[in-house]
């Protein structure tokens, strides 16, 4: 088993991804579908209607509190 640590294993090239460049906004509307698929439900009329309500609330930043 190896004993060094997770910053001596990585290679010089390898680096972290500041967090501020992983969460970018949708390049278009977000739709009730975008926002279903991204909470993992099936595409359903009772979904979609789930969508729409939450979409109608929170705009289009409720697909962000969904995604990591």
């Amino acid at each position: 088993m190896s004993s060094s640590t997770p910053e001596e294993s990585r290679s010089i090239d390898d680096h972290c991804t500041p967090d501020a460049l992983l969460h970018t906004a949708p390049a278009r509307d977000v739709t009730p579908e975008d926002l279903v698929m991204a909470a993992g439900r099936d595409v359903t009329p009772k979904t979609l209607d789930w969508a729409r309500r939450k979409l109608e609330a929170e705009g289009p930043v409720a697909i962000e509190k969904l995604l990591p």
